[in-house]
């Protein structure tokens, strides 16, 4: 499709009145093309627009293209904002993959509430987008390649130019007289994007010339089937999910067909905040710990995740940096004793008749140990003593947990274990002074 002012004013009749339209302004042919044109369509519009250039600080030249587009949007007589981004990789990163990601978060978390932001992606960029996916292995979800209007931060991302091409810009741009920077980055081909722009894309549209439509038609269909996938996993989840929404039964999770556990895998973990698992962890995941024996303590950790099994539900945990716990520590029940590595605060308040005996701390020694298996309790009211890992297991904490719990000893004994139970003969008597025992896990 040719582009045109009357093509992009169809494209904004959506936005609310009261939104702000910024465009996002490199200072390039495309984004300038699109500011140019919305700033003609200015009285026409439904909302304001203005512009927001962010500086990478990558090249050299990073400081002139922040003038030249402050000195354009004062010709066109639009606002015109300047934010600061880290786009630099890290070691074995993509330098485009790492620019554009700290451009986004920049822009994401400065985005002002409800407004929109503009984007000059157009139909070839779409092309470029399924083709680098379709490289990569994608699935549907990645194959829809880029969409037209998303959520943004506190507001949304409006691609208005997706079915215009990069030709049609540049007539745009020629014919209104535009002048605009180009980035010599954009010329290198050890870059993926690029070499796929100037050394593959001119072969395929030789032979196919409609060849940017026709894939970015392939993009909506994929985009049609993503969104039907997730439907299909919500339907699934309603059914498995219960009044332990952080949990995911896995029995339920196996009477599915194995290509509906993965999708109901994939929406769980991305609902509770996960990063996607790549198609081998997730295969990991089907094989590792649904495939895992009831009573195995199966782990598998992607990103700053890990996901367990206990008792058949499917925990998701933030990943624990591995750390030497100290063997033990010296407490006086009056202050409040910090855990290091272990985590959390463990402190105690006085009462009567309950917690443990204040009698009992006096002139002894207490130390917060943690557990390294054979110790034994008989909880107050019991008449046996019973080994911690029963009453773990009748309590029903995760094995992961267990050995981060602190246990209190008075003494050579046990006295308390946390504030989940005191053992005898340190439990305080109807009308005895004593210590509760409070552990806040942080």
């Amino acid at each position: 499709m040719d582009f045109s002012r009357d093509y992009l004013q169809r494209q904004l009749t959506d936005v609310p009145a009261d939104a702000c339209c910024w465009v996002a302004y490199s200072g390039g042919v495309d984004s300038h093309a699109l500011l140019h044109a919305l700033a003609a369509l200015r009285p026409g519009l439904p909302c304001s627009i203005a512009a927001v250039h962010v500086n990478h600080g990558l090249q050299s030249a990073a400081g002139a293209w922040d003038k030249h587009c402050r000195a354009v949007c004062a010709g066109l007589g639009v606002p015109y904002i300047s934010l600061q981004a880290d786009g630099r990789a890290a070691a074995g990163e993509s330098p485009e993959a790492a620019a554009r990601a700290a451009r986004y978060a920049v822009l994401r978390g400065w985005l002002p509430q409800r407004h929109y932001l503009l984007t000059a992606q157009h139909r070839d960029d779409q092309a470029e987008t399924l083709l680098l996916q379709l490289l990569r292995g994608s699935g549907v979800k990645g194959l829809a390649a880029m969409p037209r209007l998303a959520p943004f931060g506190d507001g949304y991302l409006l691609r208005p130019l997706l079915d215009c091409s990069r030709n049609a810009l540049l007539d745009y741009a020629g014919a209104n007289r535009l002048s605009w920077v180009d980035d010599p980055s954009n010329r290198d081909i050890s870059l993926d994007r690029n070499f796929l722009r100037h050394q593959v894309l001119p072969v395929l549209r030789h032979r196919w010339p409609a060849f940017s439509a026709t894939l970015s038609r392939s993009a909506r269909h994929c985009a049609e089937a993503a969104t039907m996938l997730k439907a299909l996993a919500r339907q699934d989840l309603a059914a498995l999910v219960d009044e332990s929404k952080d949990t995911l039964p896995v029995p339920g999770l196996l009477q599915l067909p194995p290509e509906r556990q993965r999708n109901g895998l994939r929406h769980w973990l991305k609902g509770q905040g996960a990063t996607t698992p790549s198609e081998a962890v997730l295969e990991r995941i089907v094989n590792d710990i649904l495939g895992s024996r009831t009573d195995a303590e199966a782990c598998v950790r992607w990103g700053d995740c890990e996901l367990r099994r206990y008792r058949g539900r499917l925990y998701l945990l933030p990943q624990v940096p591995r750390q030497d716990i100290p063997a033990a520590l010296d407490w006086h029940p009056g202050t409040a004793l910090e855990l290091p590595q272990a985590g959390g605060v463990l402190s105690a308040s006085r009462r009567t008749g309950g917690g443990v005996r204040a009698a009992a701390f006096t002139g002894a020694a207490v130390r917060v140990t943690w557990r390294r298996g054979g110790e034994r309790c008989r909880p107050a009211g019991r008449g046996h003593h019973h080994a911690l890992k029963k009453l773990f297991q009748e309590s029903g904490i995760p094995p992961w947990e267990r050995g981060r719990i602190p246990l209190v000893y008075i003494g050579d004994e046990l006295a308390a274990v946390a504030d989940l139970w005191v053992c005898e003969p340190f439990s305080a008597g109807p009308g005895e002074a004593g210590f509760s025992i409070r552990w806040d896990r942080g």
